[in-house]
């Protein structure tokens, strides 16, 4: 019999910081499953000690024995204290504070919190081999997709030449409703809102900065690079309209935000953007606030993970994970290599990327629009698959909608031809533009 599964074997001592939505489905998950946990992980999960900004405040989670603590500092001083989970979130302040503090002290950390990670991942790597202390953060990307550890694990023998994921549930859950209704992006990010899939400032999901964190952190760990979120191109969905879902569809395509990390001859691509993708591929069928992550290797091919990617209960899942895994004396490098071993990422210039573009124009309705239009591309090299024109009026001079498709092209002739177009003076708005990602 292994030591993992001695009865007798002392509990694994927790702290938890922030008792939010995740840090209570923490404490529910541990109470509820605690007889299977300690079987898996060899002995108990205990929460020892809190801290929240609010004591009295009601919480949907079984109360405790529990020392609490107003300063999430002081879980680092508390001498039973073994493992820290930080679910307090930001990339500074007191979260931060908090996980260099617990490693300072030879503490493990488990932490969902992938700003953090995104902006400071390598050093705290680098700084829990120092003092021996575990570094773990499954629940930072995709929620209860054990993405992580399949990349950490179960993939190791591969060679990972690709990552492409649907990260942020809020902006699939908008999109996804965009299509099925019809209706515009203010809309139905109103009702998202009211329906608490958005929170009431939602820069960070729909302008693609949360989607960016994740990449950034997965980059590091499928291509065993140090984090390097300035390096991830990010553009949001706000100029996504209902006008450009309902022309995706006629062509045989679905719009999802993709974070996208692809080795490649000039290095590593890092970037988050809309994509209009193959209807008939199966990223294009996660929706709503599901998340997806596919990963391609040379010896498995591609496999994509589904599932939800936020909330209390899979948030929590991915936390529990990695606490059993401390638990059962299962350590790995945070990033699947020695911090030492990083090598700092080369990044591939968004301005080389090759690829086809959707361009969606407003224009007068007058005749030598679209030869303008077309001189521009071919001053550029850029060449038309496809041209569609929507509302043509029967008065000269109203707006309508012009469609193109383009053939593949390189990412800085359509920037060129974009604001050269934007200026024409039968353009009556800036260009929208999205990528053909053909999976």
């Amino acid at each position: 019999m292994t030591k993992a599964y001695v009865k007798s074997a002392a509990p694994l001592k927790v702290g938890i910081a922030g008792l939010g939505v995740v840090g209570a489905g923490v404490v529910r998950l541990l109470d509820r499953q605690a007889g299977m946990l300690a079987a898996r992980a060899g002995r108990p999960i205990k929460v020892v000690a809190v801290s929240a900004r609010d004591k009295r405040k009601k919480r949907d989670m079984p109360k405790g024995s529990w020392r609490w603590y107003a300063d999430a500092l002081d879980l680092v001083g508390d001498p039973e204290v073994e493992v820290v989970v930080e679910l307090i979130g930001g990339s500074e302040g007191k979260a931060r504070a908090l996980v260099e503090a617990a490693l300072k002290a030879g503490k493990g950390v488990v932490t969902a919190n992938k700003a953090l990670l995104a902006m400071h991942g390598s050093k705290l790597a680098a700084m829990a081999e120092t003092k021996d202390a575990p570094l773990a953060f499954e629940a930072a990307v995709a929620g209860g997709i054990p993405i992580l550890k399949a990349l950490r694990e179960g993939l190791v023998g591969n060679r990972i030449e690709r990552i492409t994921g649907i990260l942020n549930g809020t902006c699939n859950y908008i999109l996804t409703e965009m299509r099925q209704t019809g209706r515009d992006f203010g809309v139905v990010l109103k009702e998202a809102q009211q329906l608490g899939y958005a929170e009431a400032d939602p820069s960070f999901d729909v302008d693609g900065i949360d989607a960016a964190h994740k990449l950034a952190v997965l980059t590091s760990l499928a291509f065993n690079t140090q984090v390097d979120f300035k390096a991830v191109h990010v553009e949001g969905i706000r100029h996504v309209s209902a006008t450009d879902i309902a022309f995706a569809k006629e062509f045989g395509y679905r719009i999802k935000l993709l974070a996208i990390a692809h080795r490649t001859a000039r290095g590593i691509e890092q970037r988050v953007h809309p994509c209009m993708v193959p209807s008939d591929t199966p990223i294009a069928h996660v929706d709503g606030v599901f998340n997806a992550v596919a990963a391609e290797g040379d010896y498995v091919g591609r496999m994509m993970f589904e599932g939800r990617g936020a909330g209390s209960n899979p948030t929590a899942s991915a936390v529990v994970a990695d606490l059993a895994d401390l638990a059962a004396g299962r350590r790995l490098h945070a990033f699947g290599v020695p911090a030492v071993k990083l090598q700092p990422l080369k990044a591939a210039p968004m301005a080389d990327h090759v690829g086809r573009f959707y361009i969606r124009l407003i224009v007068r309705d007058q005749p030598g629009v679209l030869a303008d239009v077309s001189a521009v591309l071919r001053d550029e090299k850029i060449s038309i698959e496809s041209l569609v024109q929507r509302g043509r009026s029967e008065a000269e001079n109203q707006p309508v909608a012009v469609m193109l498709i383009s053939h593949e092209a390189r990412e800085a002739d359509m920037a060129r031809a974009m604001k050269k177009i934007s200026k024409l003076r039968s353009v009556l708005q800036a260009p929208a533009l999205i990528r053909i990602e053909p999976l």
